[in-house]
């Protein structure tokens, strides 16, 4: 094996190379300039870079890099690209929000670039090593990012992120270490043969107690890194104390890095019937609950950001349907469910930084995360009412916004693979988010407010906003692109 690294392989992590580059930068440029703001126009514009550099490999070829242990596929460009796009997503809505730290501004940049680099190491990631140094690498900035605004609940909220993930960190390596003793090896795409032939004579689940074991304490893992019910406790807690912008960055960014993961798990080693169908019960078991808690906590909420942790712990149980919708007895040739995955984290990358752009402006100017907070905004803007309504609109799945099809794709894979079931609580639940919803949009249009001053918008909040809107009525009403690059990237990992 070559023990050295060529300049090819450092072609393809060239992104994540330019991004920890572009970290360094920033942090330099704090040091020697006093006008602040110079760092979020470095850091938004830097971006550009490792955003042309992933496109760069959107070339249809697959190919493997550092003795096999990453895979630079369609499949991973798009989570990279997906990422970046929530990278610079959150850098721009942070324009106005990051004065509340002036000292702390370009390490706040610089480690939302280094956590963004380890989520696009993740999506190319195929050995349990890697895998696992590039989760740390995305998870340790979080955590500090979480305590920025020095107050008491965002202290407890990020020593609670960090003892909850450590020890998910722990139960996720675990789990690798059991499959390991299991099979004798770290790479995912050589488990799936090693698990057939240890079937062949065996009827026990997953080929025997360990490696269930392994399997189960695998998905309890990223149940927390996707922030799917019953591993979901730490949500709340760390949306409502974190940066607002932080708070959005966490609830896309880091969910389409764990499902990534997930889905190259899934296709990779439980490719056996026997292990689908256990597979495909297991997680359309943890669906089902995280839509139905999702949605009934977040109906109680007096907080918006609270109420944006329950709503994506919702949210991870509808994409968890097209999960559990691959591995299933009759579909699970089909690639509409994990296609289905794709394009929905896209449709919910636009509306949830739709609908943060707005809770953080609506933050800086009332100083409150409350809900009533948001009465009489018609008044004091216009676009800012319109930006969230049809968020709105696209969380609970009315057309004509991105929302809807995601919703119609997922839940029509899961009716195609014998989960009827499950795509008719995924319905009634969504039935269920309209309520609180809804109770937003009518807090914003009817509620009087005795504060009529105005909300002043920033270039940058309005690039942002109005780009996510702009996205999800587009895609709402044509989403054939976005569905055909979900399939080719899927069919590239297949």
């Amino acid at each position: 094996m070559n023990s050295f690294i060529t300049t090819d392989e450092l072609l393809l992590i060239a992104p994540e190379i330019s991004m920890v580059i572009l970290a360094t930068l920033v942090i330099i440029l704090d040091l020697v300039i006093k006008n602040k703001s110079i760092l979020n126009f470095v850091a938004s514009f830097g971006l550009l870079v490792p955003i042309a550099l992933s496109f760069n490999l959107l070339d249809g070829t697959s190919q493997f890099a550092f003795a096999g242990a990453l895979r630079v596929d369609y499949f991973g460009v798009f989570f990279k690209i997906i990422t970046l796009f929530a990278t610079l997503i959150t850098i721009l809505i942070s324009e106005k929000y990051s004065k509340k730290f002036d000292d702390y501004q370009g390490e706040y940049y610089a480690l939302i670039l280094i956590s963004a680099s380890g989520m696009m190491l993740l999506a190319s990631s195929v050995e349990f090593i890697t895998i696992y140094i590039a989760l740390e690498l995305s998870a340790l900035p979080l955590a500090a990012l979480i305590t920025f605004i020095r107050i008491r609940s965002s202290a407890e909220s990020g020593i609670k992120f960090m003892v909850l993930s450590a020890l998910s960190s722990a139960i996720l390596l675990y789990g690798m270490v059991l499959v390991y003793g299991f099979t004798g090896t770290t790479y995912i795409e050589d488990l799936s043969q090693i698990i057939n032939r240890s079937l062949i004579n065996s009827e026990l689940t997953f080929g025997g107690g360990a490696l269930l074991l392994g399997v189960i304490l695998i998905t309890c893992g990223f149940a927390f890194k996707i922030s799917s019910a019953p591993f979901h406790m730490w949500a709340p807690d760390v949306y409502e104390g974190a940066p607002t912008p932080i708070t959005a960055f966490l609830s896309v960014a880091s969910k389409a890095a764990g499902f990534a993961v997930i889905l190259r798990i899934v296709y990779s080693s439980f490719s056996n019937e026997q292990i689908g169908m256990d597979w495909s019960v297991l997680i359309a078991t943890l669906s089902a609950i995280s839509m139905t808690l999702g949605n009934l906590i977040a109906i109680q909420q007096t907080n918006i950001k609270r109420l944006f942790a329950y709503s994506t712990i919702a949210q991870a149980g509808y994409i968890m349907v097209g999960l559990a919708a691959l591995s299933s007895l009759d579909g699970g040739q089909d690639n509409a469910g994990p296609a289905g995955i794709l394009f929905y984290l896209f449709g919910y990358l636009l509306t949830n930084f739709a609908a943060f752009t707005v809770i953080t402006l609506v933050s800086i100017n009332t100083n409150s995360d409350s809900i009533s907070s948001y009465s009489g905004l018609l008044k004091r803007s216009r676009l800012l009412t319109l930006i969230m309504t049809i968020s709105m609109i696209s969380l609970i799945g009315l057309p004509p916004s991105v929302g809807f099809m995601a919703k119609i794709y997922i839940f029509g894979s899961a009716m195609d693979t014998g989960l009827q079931w499950l795509a008719i609580f995924g319905v009634l639940n969504s039935v269920v988010s309209a309520f609180y919803y809804l109770k937003i949009v009518k807090i914003m249009l009817i509620d009087e407010n005795e504060n009529s001053e105005k909300i002043q918008l920033t270039t940058n909040m309005s690039l942002a906003g109005l780009s996510c809107v702009f996205g999800i009525v587009i895609l709402g009403i044509f989403p054939g692109s976005i569905i055909e690059v979900a399939h080719r990237a899927v069919e590239s990992i297949i």
